[in-house]
């Protein structure tokens, strides 16, 4: 398991090569200026979708990663 340090270098990382500098500041600064709670987030995700959906979707997007 990661250190909070760790992670937190990790995930600004993920930010900036996904996003770029500029984007991932402006995303940053969302979040935190709209109290964004991940646990709600995550709750709400896939609150429409079925545990089966969710794990035939898992298993199509896998079976398109293999070789």
């Amino acid at each position: 398991m990661r250190t909070e340090a760790e992670l937190r270098v990790a995930g600004t990382q993920a930010l900036l090569q996904a996003l770029g500098g500029y984007d991932a500041e402006r995303y940053i600064a969302l979040v935190t200026r709209e109290g964004f709670d991940y646990t709600v987030w995550q709750r709400e995700l896939w609150s429409d979708e079925t545990v089966e959906d969710l794990s035939a979707k898992a298993m199509n997007a896998r079976r398109r990663c293999e070789p």
